[in-house]
C-alpha cells in the first residue's frame, strides 16, 4: 500500500519536468505572457511577456500521478484523496478564467472581484459540504465539524460554521500563496516543503489510525482520520509535480504559475490540512504564507490609518528587494524561513502524539 506514495512523487515530477517545456513553447506561440507591474522593483520588467498559466502542468501532473499509481498499486481511489483534488482543480479553474481574461481578453485586472470570489465560494462550499459526506464503517467522514491543531479538539462547531470555517481557510491560503508567488520559484519550493510535511503526516496517522486497533504503538494518542494514506498519497504527487515545476520555475523563470497556480495550491493545502484534522497547524507549516500574507495586512492598515508606510513595499518579499537584495537572496533566505516553519510544526505533531503516551 505504501509504495502509491512513491509512485506518486516519482510520476508527478517526472510529468513536469517533461511536461511544462511542452506548456512553456504552447504559450509562448499563443503569446500568453505575464503582466508586470509597473510599481514593482525596476529588475522585474525583463520579466514581461514571459509564459504564465504554468499551474496548468502541475495541476494536471498531480491528477494523473495520483490515479496511475492507484492503477500500478491496484489501490481504488479514496473519497478524501478525490475530494481534496476536487478542490484543487476548482480552485486552479477560477484562476485560469482569471488569468485568461488577463492576458487574451487584456483586461489588467482579470476577473471582476464579485466574479472571482463567487467562483471561489462555489468551489469551497461544494468542498466543505461534500466533506461532511461519505461516512466509512467506522463513521468517519472526510472532515469533521470539529476545530483540529494536530487533531480534532473542541466541541462540535456544527455543519454550517463547519463551511464558514472551511471557507475562510480556503480563501486565506489561496490568497496567501498568490502573494507569495510574486519571485521566482519562490511559492513553488515553499509549497513543496509543505506537501513534504503533509506526505510524512498522512503516513505517521495511517501507522496510527485507530482503526488499527491493537498493532497500535500508542493506543492513547490514535487518529481518527478517514483516508491518512490516501491524503499521503495526494501530497506526495503534488510535492513531485512541483519540484518538476521549479526545475523551470526558478530564477530565472520559463514559466509562472499564474493564479491559476497559486489558488490551487492555496486550495489543496487548505484542503489536505482540513482533511488531516490538522486545521490550526496549517498555520504554522505554511507560515511563510502567513508571514507574508500578514504584511501585506500591516501595510494597507499603516497606511489607512497614519498614511504611513511601514515597508517600502508589500508583499514582504519586494520589501528585501528594494532594501538591495538580490531576487535569488530573498527566495533562498524564504525557502530557509519556511522549512523552520515545516520542522517547528513537524515538531509540534510528533510532541502532541509523544505527550499522549
Amino acid at each position: 500500500m505504501m509504495n502509491q506514495i512513491l509512485f506518486a512523487g516519482v510520476i508527478g515530477l517526472f510529468l513536469t519536468l517533461v511536461g511544462t517545456p511542452l506548456l512553456i513553447k504552447l504559450l509562448a506561440r499563443k503569446g500568453y505572457g505575464q503582466y508586470i507591474r509597473d510599481d514593482g522593483p525596476r529588475e522585474h520588467a525583463s520579466k514581461r511577456g514571459t509564459p504564465t498559466m504554468g499551474g496548468i502542468a502541475f495541476i494536471l501532473a498531480t491528477v494523473a500521478a495520483y490515479f496511475l499509481s492507484k492503477v500500478i498499486s491496484g489501490e481504488p481511489p479514496r473519497y478524501s484523496g478525490v475530494l481534496v483534488l476536487g478542490l484543487m482543480v476548482g480552485m486552479g479553474l477560477v484562476g485560469f478564467l482569471d488569468d485568461y481574461i488577463k492576458i487574451v481578453k487584456r483586461r489588467s485586472l482579470g476577473l471582476r472581484a464579485k466574479a472571482k470570489m463567487a467562483g471561489q465560494l462555489i468551489v469551497g462550499i461544494a468542498f466543505a459540504v461534500l466533506s461532511l459526506q461519505f461516512a466509512d464503517s467506522r463513521g468517519q467522514t472526510p472532515a469533521s465539524t470539529k476545530l483540529s491543531f494536530i487533531t480534532d479538539f473542541g466541541w462540535t462547531i456544527g455543519p454550517v460554521l463547519f463551511v464558514v470555517w472551511a471557507l475562510f481557510m480556503i480563501l486565506a491560503m489561496s490568497n496567501g500563496v498568490n502573494l507569495t508567488d510574486g519571485l521566482d520559484g519562490l511559492a513553488t519550493g515553499a509549497s513543496v516543503l509543505v506537501f513534504g510535511a503533509y506526505t510524512f503526516i498522512g503516513v505517521w496517522q495511517f501507522q496510527e489510525s485507530c482503526a488499527n486497533g491493537e498493532t497500535l504503538t500508542n493506543p492513547g494518542a490514535c487518529y481518527e482520520v478517514r483516508d491518512p494514506l490516501d491524503l499521503a498519497v495526494v501530497a506526495s504527487a503534488l510535492m513531485g509535480s512541483c519540484l518538476g515545476f521549479l526545475w523551470w520555475n526558478t530564477s530565472p523563470a520559463k514559466i509562472f504559475m499564474g493564479d491559476t497556480g497559486s489558488l490551487a495550491l492555496g486550495g489543496v493545502l487548505a484542503g489536505l490540512a482540513i482533511c488531516s484534522r490538522t486545521e490550526l497547524l496549517l498555520a504554522i507549516l505554511g507560515g511563510l504564507f502567513v508571514l507574508i500574507t500578514m504584511s501585506v495586512v500591516i501595510q494597507v492598515g499603516s497606511f489607512k490609518l497614519t498614511g504611513k508606510r511601514v515597508f517600502r513595499m508589500a508583499p514582504l518579499q519586494h520589501h528585501f528587494e528594494l532594501k538591495g537584495w538580490s531576487e535569488v537572496l530573498v527566495v533562498v533566505r524564504f525557502w530557509i524561513i519556511q522549512g523552520i516553519c515545516v520542522i517547528v510544526g513537524l515538531g509540534l505533531f510528533y510532541a502532541g502524539w509523544a505527550a499522549d503516551k
